[in-house]
């Protein structure tokens, strides 16, 4: 008990000593690499600053867009060449107005046209060596909407009045072909040739081969048959020349006379025959065998 009242008397008892003070910040090295660190953080912003001043510059960035790419109501407009290195999705692209819209490149040029689900429909390749076309039906019109060009895997239309072929050796058909007229340029030949096949013309409602200023000519190696099933063939001309046909054998009695018949023997075969006072085809049907 008396020790007890002790302490508590000592503890009430007033400190000759001063209150004591404690120091609260960063001193020393903290406070150097703090200032260090505050300084660099500074330089930075300056330097990044600097940069975007400077690439706001250099890339023309104004209120309207940046250099020569424009930002308007109707859309993007870009001024001068451009080079996309990534593929170009828009809705529509125009050159203005008066102006021609050029696209260029060092392989080629796709141009694709896709479906909701990403599917390519239509496909136009300009290349180095060739211009490819896939679709379903490719169209070439006029101003006006009339068909010129049309294909697809039934058919091929060409919707001209006139189909030109400027070639010189023509065209090639390897199989057949329909149209209601053929004819060469004025004062040009036309040849109609098969070199290892046969040439067939067909008409319902017959075929006419008309040369109105010059000769037409039919060559051919083995045959030429002409055939009519139901009606005739028919020559009609002011001179009709068969200058090869064989001649019959003829009797050296008397002048030899220039007037000859024609005979027919029952092969459908023709022959000249000297001619006399009677028919002298009977007498030179040795021709006919």
């Amino acid at each position: 008990m008396p020790q007890e009242q002790y302490t508590h008397h000592r503890s009430t008892m007033p400190s000759s000593e001063g209150p004591q003070v404690y120091k609260v910040g960063i001193y020393g090295w903290r406070k150097r690499c703090l200032y260090f660190f505050v300084l660099l953080l500074m330089i930075l912003i300056l330097v990044n600053l600097a940069m975007t001043i400077w690439i706001l510059k250099v890339m023309n960035f104004t209120i309207d867009g940046m250099g020569n790419l424009r930002i308007t109501e109707k859309g993007l407009k870009l001024e001068g060449d451009s080079e996309f290195l990534q593929p170009l999705y828009a809705k529509e692209i125009q050159s203005r107005p008066g102006n021609a819209l050029y696209f260029k490149s060092a392989r080629n040029v796709t141009v694709n046209i896709l479906n909701d689900q990403t599917k390519v429909l239509t496909q136009l390749i300009t290349g180095p060596k060739a211009v490819e076309a896939y679709g379903k039906k490719f169209e070439v019109k006029t101003v006006s909407g009339k068909l010129l060009f049309s294909a697809d895997d039934n058919e091929v239309v060409v919707g001209a009045e006139r189909l030109r072929v400027l070639g010189a050796e023509g065209t090639v058909f390897p199989k057949s072909i329909e149209t209601p007229n053929v004819r060469a340029e004025p004062f040009k030949e036309l040849r109609l040739e098969s070199p290892t096949r046969s040439l067939v013309m067909e008409a319902p409602k017959g075929v006419e081969i008309n040369a109105e200023a010059g000769n037409m000519e039919a060559t051919c190696r083995t045959e030429l048959r002409l055939e009519s099933k139901d009606g005739e063939i028919r020559l009609d001309a002011a001179k009709i020349k068969l200058p090869r046909l064989p001649h019959g054998s003829y009797t050296p009695t008397g002048t030899r006379q220039k007037v000859f018949e024609i005979c027919v023997c029952a092969n459908g075969r023709l022959f000249l025959s000297q001619a006399g006072t009677g028919s002298t085809c009977q007498i030179n049907t040795s021709v006919c065998l």
